[in-house]
């Protein structure tokens, strides 16, 4: 009996100890998980507070919704030469700004410049994105409020065209497809389009009007014509403001010098005339290629109508202020003058000062003999008119951007 009484109180004795152990484990257990939750905790709040004082968390971007009195143009092709130009009007207008562009002929360096001059996050954006990219073109216009689209982006050589054709249509014609589909899922309902002269292609009559018939004989100016067709046929049912731009073969740069055309080595064979004649006055090429010289002109050589860069973003600034609901617009920006090759080339000299050598070669594929505007109705509805026609001007102007950018808009 004795030893019953020792073993029933020793037993009690292992139990009291086992359950106080337990006790022991099952409260350190809850002190550690709820040290744990109040470490997540605290880590938690910490990221929620250093994320409200992020600009970015504290209040949405002010490119994702309308604001009133601004007026946010998503500009295409932007960090081209003459989207850049045009980039540079609209942010010295106080207009807020979204560039668009693949880089594919644009300079990067361009946007710096821009960036540099209006430094305010709020007014200026770049976003790198091709055009033929569906899912990107839709991201862009979901993540945006745009009140208008200037669509410059194109590939723009008529030589290149004629061997490259696919490559324009692709470009030019489904591209614009794309911001077409864009505007019209998204609701925005001003477009300026940068269309070409060269949708004409040889007219039998000049001055060219409006209403001239469109032939284009090369597949730049047929993929442009039927981006043109495309939007015409659009407009008709919808209550969009649309002005297509027809201008002529462009020159000159930003009149302070901030802004010029670098087109890319490999495509200085395509480029502007004004390009080659710079190029051959710095010694980047031993001289000067004019193709053609036994067209039906004063002088042999092609005649063009050349008109200023500031003057062309002037009409399109214009474009966007006359831009009304269910109005559709098409004009000519040129000088209403034309200009042969070899008047050009001697001009550039006198710009430059140097005495280029000439090379007169046979044509080049689609080209075309005479090519000036009339400007009477760009005049007469938008109230513009070319300023900077004096053409040895516009070249000095242009020549100081490229004496002091040999390298483009690279160090």
């Amino acid at each position: 009996m004795l030893n019953y009484s020792r073993y029933r109180a020793q037993s009690k004795s292992n139990r009291s100890f086992s359950l106080e152990a337990m006790d022991l484990a099952d409260s350190k257990r809850k002190n550690n998980v709820t040290g744990k939750v109040l470490m997540a905790i605290s880590l938690i709040t910490l990221c929620i507070i250093i994320l409200k004082r992020s600009p970015n968390f504290s209040s949405p971007s002010p490119f994702s919704h309308h604001q009133p009195g601004v007026t946010h143009v998503l500009v295409t092709g932007g960090a081209g030469y003459i989207g850049s130009h045009a980039a540079l009007r609209l942010l010295k207008d106080s207009h807020r700004v979204t560039i668009v562009d693949n880089l594919s002929r644009g300079n990067l360096g361009a946007v710096k410049v821009l960036q540099k001059l209006f430094p305010d996050p709020a007014q200026l954006q770049f976003i790198y994105a091709d055009l033929g990219d569906a899912k990107a073109v839709n991201k862009i216009f979901s993540e945006n409020e745009f009140d208008a689209v200037m669509h410059f982006a194109a590939v723009a050589y008529v030589g290149e065209s004629t061997m490259d054709p696919l490559r324009y249509y692709h470009n030019i014609t489904s591209n614009t497809l794309m911001v077409l589909k864009a505007m019209a899922e998204h609701g925005v309902k001003t477009l300026i389009y940068s269309s070409t002269c060269a949708t004409y292609g040889e007219p039998k009559k000049m001055p060219i009007t409006e209403e001239t018939p469109q032939v284009p004989i090369n597949p730049y100016g047929k993929a442009k014509k039927m981006a043109e067709d495309m939007i015409i046929d659009f407009s008709k049912n919808s209550d969009m403001a649309v002005m297509v731009l027809r201008y002529f073969n462009v020159i000159g740069s930003d009149p302070e010098g901030r802004l010029g055309e670098a087109p890319r080595p490999e495509l200085r064979e395509h480029g502007r005339i004004s390009g080659a004649c710079f190029d051959a006055a710095l010694g980047i090429i031993p001289g000067l290629k004019v193709k053609g010289t036994d067209y039906k002109t004063a002088d042999g050589t092609c005649v063009r109508d050349y008109i200023d860069v500031t003057d062309l973003v002037d009409a399109h600034v214009k474009a966007l202020a006359h831009a009304k609901p269910k109005k559709f617009g098409i004009y000519n920006v040129g000088t209403g003058k034309g200009r042969s090759v070899k008047e050009f080339v001697e001009a550039c000299k006198k710009a430059t000062g140097v005495n280029i050598k000439v090379e007169y070669l046979d044509r080049r594929p689609g080209d075309y003999a005479e090519v000036y505007s009339d400007p009477s109705k760009i005049l007469r509805e938008l109230n513009w008119t070319a300023q900077y026609t004096d053409l040895q001007e516009s070249l000095q102007t242009a020549w100081k951007w490229q004496k002091s950018h040999r390298n483009g808009y690279s160090t």
